[in-house]
């Protein structure tokens, strides 16, 4: 059922990540948010009584609230699975922090329950909705390059540790450059291109142990369990391909790199891991390149709870479906692989490639 009027919102996990969201759900009017669930109560309860939200407590307890129809899982990655069939279980919607799931057969266990079940299951990241990738879509969209037929994304630089106080959990299985930042720019590409068909890998580790280089364990020395360095080419279901190099291991940092070319110009988007920023297009036959200037709503975080809710009221796919979501999981799982192997890896997934949103859609107007 699509039902009508607001819809009610749960969040589970009440760490730092959270304020992202509620500093904006608890804007938007076409959602309420209605209770937070942490296994730390007092973390739970802290964040409800900053934010105004009427209820926390236990997992157990959130999902026992009738009101809530969509269940924000802000939990670890090692967990996100096991909490979205929970969710779904209680009869209610998901949304997921990235990534979707940590392999494909737990990610693809998720997507079939909530199918049986008539429910959804969208994920982040949800950046692909801000204002600087939709307009930069909107200008691929428009033809102004052509057809896409080629692209480069790069994301390097030494790696979280100097800075992170607890940077442990971005080394280990689940993160990594492929696994904490790939999704930003795979979502991208997905979103310029349509659904990958095979990738060509290569992965290195330069060391085995780093270091913390600020806060209360600056100092301490931490394993490496997984690739800092990735080197891939993905070709497209439409015959397009795309380079894409990500990388904990430069000092010569690079990042929010993403440039598109067609027959008739090339477009460079702003960072996949934000919401806005101006596009750059260079037209065919042009030496000199022009800004386009990004329009549309400056909401970060959030925006993709928003554009669910919307959907399931209108009963329309949403854009940020738990169908894309695995598509990326999958791609990145095969990007490991090949690297793994040697080989190139088939894409055995696929999706539907996200259409652009309305010009003028705002996450802070009131439409339900």
């Amino acid at each position: 059922m699509s039902g009508s009027g607001r819809v009610g919102v749960g969040v589970i996990g009440a760490g730092v990540i959270s304020s992202q969201y509620l500093d904006n759900l608890t804007q938007f009017p076409d959602v309420e948010v209605l209770f937070i669930a942490d296994l730390d109560l007092d973390r739970a309860r802290t964040q409800a009584e900053k934010y105004g939200v009427p209820g926390s407590g236990s997992v157990e307890e959130l999902l026992a609230v009738d009101e809530i129809e969509i269940v924000v899982n802000l939990t670890i990655p090692a967990v996100h699975v096991e909490v979205g069939q929970q969710i779904l279980a209680a009869g209610k919607h998901v949304w997921s922090e990235k990534p979707f799931a940590l392999d494909r057969d737990s990610g693809r266990r998720l997507l079939d329950d909530a199918h049986a079940r008539g429910l959804r299951v969208a994920t982040a990241p949800d950046t692909f909705l801000g204002a600087g990738l939709q307009t930069g879509q909107r200008v691929v969209d428009s033809g102004t390059i052509g057809t896409p037929l080629t692209g480069l994304a790069i994301m390097q630089g030494p790696g979280p540790e100097s800075w992170h106080p607890s940077p442990e959990f971005l080394f280990d299985i689940g993160a990594g450059p492929l696994f904490d930042i790939g999704p930003y720019y795979l979502t991208l590409l997905v979103q310029v291109f349509g659904p990958a068909a095979r990738v060509f890998a290569v992965s290195s580790t330069a060391r085995t142990t780093r270091v913390i280089g600020s806060g209360p364990k600056a100092g301490t020395e931490f394993p490496v369990n997984v690739p800092t360095h990735h080197s891939a080419i993905i070709q497209f279901e439409s015959g397009a391909s795309a380079q894409l190099l990500l990388s904990f291991e430069s000092q010569l940092r690079r990042s929010g790199v993403v440039e598109i070319n067609g027959a008739e110009g090339t477009l460079e988007f702003p960072d996949p891991n934000t919401f806005e920023g101006a596009s750059r297009l260079w037209a065919r036959g042009e030496e000199e390149s022009k800004a386009v200037e990004a329009v549309g709503s400056t909401f970060t975080r959030g925006t993709g709870v928003v554009e669910l809710a919307r959907a399931i009221r209108a009963d329309v796919p949403e854009r940020a479906s738990g169908e894309l979501g695995f598509h990326v999981l999958d791609l990145m799982v095969s990007i490991a692989e090949a690297a793994e192997s040697g080989e190139p890896v088939e894409v055995t997934s696929t999706t539907a490639r996200p259409q652009a949103l309305p010009e003028g859609w705002d996450p802070s107007a009131a439409t339900l």
